[in-house]
């Protein structure tokens, strides 16, 4: 039986450069001889891309911050036990764009809940399952707001689209993690060229690669 693989989720606000980073990590991890899934939140498995548009379509008052964390809560469930556990288990590597501390930082910080309130959803709906590695891409939040406005024009989705101050809330709540839990969340610079912030989030990861 192949040796259990290692779930790594990639976090950081909007603009950090998740999206191609996420790419990069999985090239550079399967020229090193891994088998990788690369896998989104909300979404990832069928029933949690189905949340995923009730999350992220429509107007900003379409759902209240506690339910928007309860629909983020069963999604992630669903994720977990339909794509990231199975592969876990045939020995790949698993790296999400966006697991829990997304929903720590955003609804939990940002949205007022208390980052211990969404952990306990997160405790009872996927019984605590974390990443081996969260890797939390930053970069200051007046560059990110830029890089995201040039990607996304005016068009955001509705939690992209919320206004600065909630966007340096989750900045915080993100800064907040890494200081709560060193040994599993590390801040990855994302200034500078891809391939140097590629190079910075596969040192992040050195004692875990065989």
């Amino acid at each position: 039986m192949s040796a259990r693989g290692r779930f790594i989720s990639l976090e950081g606000g909007e603009g950090v450069g998740k999206s191609t980073q996420l790419d990069a990590l999985r090239h550079a991890l399967e020229g090193r001889g891994l088998q990788v899934v690369t896998t989104r939140e909300p979404g990832g498995s069928p029933g949690a891309e189905a949340i995923r548009d009730l999350l992220l379509k429509g107007d900003e008052a379409r759902w209240n911050p506690r339910a928007e964390a309860l629909l983020f809560a069963a999604a992630r469930s669903d994720h977990i036990q339909k794509t990231i556990v199975p592969a876990l288990q045939q020995g790949q590597w698993v790296i999400s764009d966006r697991f829990l501390d997304s929903s720590l930082a955003y609804q939990g910080e940002a949205g007022g809940l208390g980052i211990e309130a969404v952990r306990d959803l997160h405790r009872f709906g996927s019984l605590d399952f974390l990443p081996d590695r969260t890797l939390i891409l930053t970069l200051e939040v007046g560059e990110a707001a830029a890089r995201a406005r040039v990607r996304d024009g005016s068009a955001g989705d509705r939690i992209g689209s919320r206004p600065p101050s909630y966007h340096a809330a989750v900045d915080a709540g993100f800064r907040t993690m890494a200081a709560k839990e060193p040994g599993r969340v590390r801040l990855v610079d994302a200034e500078g060229s891809p391939a140097t912030v590629t190079a910075r989030l596969l040192y992040a990861l050195g004692d875990l690669l065989p």
